[in-house]
């Protein structure tokens, strides 16, 4: 069943004339168009600290990663939006208030591909997980699952570009945003956006997880 309306509802409030109104560089993703955004968010996330982590670096990464962000962006796509551009170089995966946690229909669903995904550290990824969602902020909020940028199309301000749509409508509700950053870089960026670090989470040895939340800035925008 073609599920796009039902994306389109948490995006149609995005004011005509803002600074992120739709543009022929950054739109809503199409279902259909599921397979090279997982293999763009898989290498995008090939060097990440905690996937580094819970996968490791054998041959058979990049398709694990693919794996992993096939069963995200079926979640994000039925129960949120994903922003991507054009060339499908990227995308934010993003969830509307109530919608974070991930359904426990969806996890039995793809259990085994979870599997697959993490074989022998399944545990670790289930605990880390269970870590998360303990300090997952419980207030009202706009949550990114996942951000991430094809390596070919890192360094041009894409990733900024592909979050502005959820950060204008967080200012334009008055709600806050919400994320994990994986990484120092990744963290910079966020913090530039107006993101705040609330917490540092480490699970079982892991890489630092840093816990950010932004709150609504002023409404529309100064352009």
């Amino acid at each position: 069943m073609d599920r796009e309306p039902q994306i389109a509802q948490h995006v149609e409030a995005i004011p005509e004339g803002s600074a992120s109104a739709l543009s022929p560089a950054v739109r809503l993703a199409h279902p259909r168009e599921s397979g090279p955004l997982k293999a763009a968010l898989g290498a995008a996330f090939f060097d990440d600290p905690i996937f580094g982590w819970l996968i490791g670096r054998g041959s058979s990464r990049q398709a694990r990663l693919e794996r992993y962000f096939a069963i995200q962006l079926a979640h994000s796509l039925a129960d949120g939006c994903v922003w991507t551009s054009d060339g499908l170089q990227g995308a934010a995966l993003c969830m509307p208030p109530g919608q974070w946690r991930l359904p426990p229909r969806l996890m039995i669903a793809h259990g085994g591909r979870f599997g697959s995904v993490f074989r022998g550290r399944l545990p670790h990824a289930v605990g880390l997980l269970a870590a998360i969602e303990r300090r997952h902020l419980r207030d009202a909020h706009y949550y990114f699952a996942n951000i991430g940028v094809a390596p070919n199309a890192q360094g041009q301000g894409l990733g900024s570009k592909l979050m502005r749509p959820t950060l204008d409508r967080c200012d334009k509700e008055r709600l806050p945003a919400y994320l994990e950053a994986s990484s120092e870089r990744n963290a910079a960026l966020y913090e530039r956006l107006g993101f705040q670090c609330t917490e540092v989470l480490r699970f079982a040895g892991s890489p630092p997880l840093r816990l950010m939340m932004r709150p609504p800035q002023p409404w529309p925008r100064a352009t």
